[in-house]
């Protein structure tokens, strides 16, 4: 190895390894990192509903009141709501807004994430804010007045939690629509838990025929559509294990045994996990516009439907123990356009190195020069084969210049 290449990564570590010291001796920054403090939320549009359901004035409201205690069927008895109200979950990794118009959400905020605003960094918002599209976890049938109710209808909710925390790390919402007169009764809870983005979907729907559509939303989980060569971004969907991820020019029903449904960009991603669905959905809506959803069919209204929804980053473990291959949604880089398995191949293994070698640095910085010092000493012996026989034509070349010279005219 190169004297030069030795003490470039000798300086280079230097760097690296004093760069935050000098700057803390110096004032420069401070002392204790912020970096990973959620930013500060904005209040709800309107507070959640538990102190309501639990009957207790708000002036006796205390953590312990509030908590996750579950509320009795007395306590649980719901009112007929009057207009659109809007309902929000927070957790340690999200703060999320749903709407009982059509039991929806309106909202996902990502609190560890941040993406440049006009006055500073700004919380990562997943939903798409333009147009009027189905929010995610809408509801459709095949009958269209019957889908207008689903949409438009104002449920009851029950929310049986005020925040998620170690010691009350589960928490349900629950949105219920009731129609005597045609029958109607569709229950959609949904399950939180502490540290996690996946979210425990049940649907129960009596009085409905036929399938049923679920749906995603349209870009959700699509923070920033960007140009070129920066992976694919849009729809994605395994169905019978194989995995799609292009856009369609117009409406594209998938159908086979449906794992997951996603909409990604290079960062962040949102999907749907059916225990069981028919069909992946999947929808251009306009110019950098798709939806995404999964069919149901007919089934025994017995018994609830199960899914779950993932909205959050591409972080490789998180995704990989879910055990359903959303890691592949990961983009790992390319190198001639169509030979991302190759690249893949390459890269996952110098991937898993470098979280080997992270686990002990805690420094990305310190862990790129020693992969890179390792990868360098794994070409020293045939660095030095190259050298040794550079030398060996080095001494050799006077006598060829001498025979060039002496057979110039042959």
């Amino acid at each position: 190895m190169e004297k030069r290449v030795v003490l470039f990564l000798i300086l280079a570590l230097a760097i690296i390894v004093g760069y935050d010291y000098v700057l803390k001796q110096m004032g420069i920054v401070p002392s204790s990192p912020q970096r990973d403090q959620p930013p500060p939320l904005e209040a709800p549009t309107v507070p959640a509903k538990v102190p309501e359901f639990l009957g207790v004035p708000p002036s006796e409201i205390s953590p312990d009141t509030l908590g996750s205690a579950r509320l009795d069927a007395k306590e649980k008895a719901a009112r007929s709501p009057v207009d659109e109200q809007t309902y929000e979950v927070v957790t340690d990794l999200f703060r999320a807004v749903f709407t009982n118009r059509g039991a929806v959400l309106k909202g996902w905020e990502l609190k560890r994430y941040s993406t440049k605003g006009p006055n500073g960094p700004q919380p990562v918002q997943l939903m798409y804010a333009g147009g009027k599209f189905r929010g995610p976890l809408s509801l459709q049938v095949t009958d269209s007045a019957i889908s207008k109710q689903l949409s438009e209808g104002l449920y009851q909710v029950e929310q049986d939690f005020s925040t998620l925390d170690e010691a009350h790390p589960d928490g349900h919402l629950t949105f219920t629509y009731l129609d005597p007169r045609a029958g109607l009764r569709i229950e959609k809870q949904l399950t939180f838990h502490h540290r996690s983005y996946l979210v425990d979907v049940s649907v129960r729907a009596d009085g409905l025929s036929g399938a049923m559509d679920i749906g995603l939303g349209t870009n959700f989980g699509i923070v920033e559509w960007g140009e070129g060569f920066i992976g694919l971004i849009g729809p994605a969907s395994l169905v019978d294990d194989k995995i799609e991820k292009d856009t369609p020019d117009g409406e594209l029903e998938r159908k086979g045994l449906v794992r997951w449904v996603a909409l990604q960009d290079k960062y962040f991603l949102s999907v749907l996990i059916p225990a069981e669905a028919t069909a992946a959905l999947i929808k251009k809506e306009g110019d950098k516009l798709v939806s995404a959803g999964i069919r149901v069919a007919q089934r025994n209204v017995s018994s609830p439907l199960k899914l779950q929804l993932y909205a959050g980053p591409k972080e490789f473990d998180t995704l990989k123990s879910l055990n359903i291959g959303l890691e592949d949604t990961i983009d790992f880089g390319w190198f001639i356009y169509g030979s991302w398995s190759f690249v893949k191949f390459v890269a996952k293994p110098i991937f898993y190195i470098l979280r080997f070698i992270y686990d002990y640095t805690v420094n990305y910085g310190v862990t790129i020069i020693l992969l890179t010092v390792g990868i360098k000493l794994l070409f020293v012996p045939l660095q030095y084969k190259s050298y040794k026989s550079m030398k060996d034509m080095q001494g050799i070349q006077p006598k060829v210049v001498a025979m060039q010279a002496k057979y110039k005219d042959d």
